[in-house]
């Protein structure tokens, strides 16, 4: 079977695409059949020469993948459902869905809804389970429909599901990009209007600034999130799941404090099976609402994953990589 494997010996690092047999970790692992995968800004970390994410020194990579179930022993995936699977060590400790076939235990996968096809369950993804993820988690705390919600990192994967999955849903979104040549697209995806980063807060010499955001969906982190945290509105939360620009958060307790504000953060990784199953549902819900086809950047076959690993890793696509295993 086709995958695309990472190896890193020594330091020297390899991206190549062979043949490799998908191999069980335990008896109880069930065999997907890979229609679609995607590529996100994780793979492009485990394909990275001293990878600090990447466990194992050789892989089949690929942390999400969407097909039909080839090989099960449980009850609740027989033979013939379709799925998605993603999470836990996937492509990151063991082989991922850069391949066409990929063993998985059943708590990394999840039964797609009739509405979502495994082409669209891979335009969604990791990406778009985080960014559903995080509306829910918005939407849990109180999310008010009669304010702005902001979202950063907008053209990324994770920033244009959420613009999308929060316009379909009738929220009132503002994007943040540091691209504003993509402003048009975020437009047409719903966002209201478009910032750029130093926009997001005031009054930089205040440790508060104008209270603006009745939410927020974060996907860049560091300096962006603190100025997120200091303009939410009076017990207003932000839903943070990247940190693309910094893992580290440098603020102050003002928000909290006075504002009563939160900050809920997002996993997508180690997600319990009633996690994965509410997303998934809400994303079956919205799903027939959402044109999913303009959230395509392009889509590869594996031996195209290298470029695409280096696009994402720079910042550089709009939407999602759909990644095809199957020789075409």
């Amino acid at each position: 079977m086709k995958s695309f494997i990472v190896n890193e010996d020594e330091g020297a690092l390899s991206l190549e695409v062979a043949d490799v047999e998908p191999v069980a970790t335990d008896s109880s692992d069930i065999l997907v059949a890979v229609e679609f995968s995607g590529v996100n800004y994780k793979d492009a970390l485990v394909a990275s020469a001293r990878s600090r994410v990447r466990r194992i020194p050789r892989l089949v990579g690929g942390v999400d993948a969407a097909g039909v179930v080839l090989q099960s022993s449980d009850p609740a995936f027989t033979v013939g459902t379709r799925v998605a699977v993603h999470g836990g060590d996937l492509g990151v400790a063991r082989d991922g869905g850069f391949a066409e076939q990929v063993f998985a235990p059943a708590k990394f996968l999840s039964a797609l809804p009739d509405s979502i096809s495994t082409h669209d369950a891979m335009v969604i993804g990791t990406a778009g389970f985080t960014a559903m993820a995080s509306v829910l988690a918005l939407e849990h705390h109180g999310l008010d429909r009669n304010g702005e919600v902001v979202v950063t990192g907008a053209t990324g994967g994770v920033g244009s599901l959420a613009v999308t999955f929060l316009h379909a849903l009738d929220y009132q979104v503002v994007a943040s990009t540091g691209s504003p040549e993509q402003s048009q697209w975020l437009v047409d995806r719903g966002a209201l209007r478009i910032i750029g980063r130093d926009e997001i807060a005031d009054k930089p010499d205040r440790v508060l600034a104008s209270a603006r955001w009745a939410g927020a969906i974060d996907c860049v982190g560091g300096e962006t999130l603190h100025h997120i945290l200091r303009s939410l509105r009076y017990g207003a939360a932000v839903a943070a799941s990247g940190l693309v620009a910094s893992p580290e958060l440098n603020t102050n307790l003002y928000p909290f404090i006075t504002r009563a504000v939160c900050l809920l953060g997002i996993d997508a990784v180690e997600a319990p099976a009633s996690t994965r199953t509410s997303v998934w549902n809400a994303l079956g819900e919205v799903a027939p609402k959402v044109d999913f086809a303009p959230l395509i950047d392009r889509t590869v076959r594996l031996e195209d994953l290298p470029e695409a690993l280096e696009l994402i890793r720079n910042g550089k696509t709009r939407g999602r990589i759909l990644v095809v295993p199957a020789p075409g």
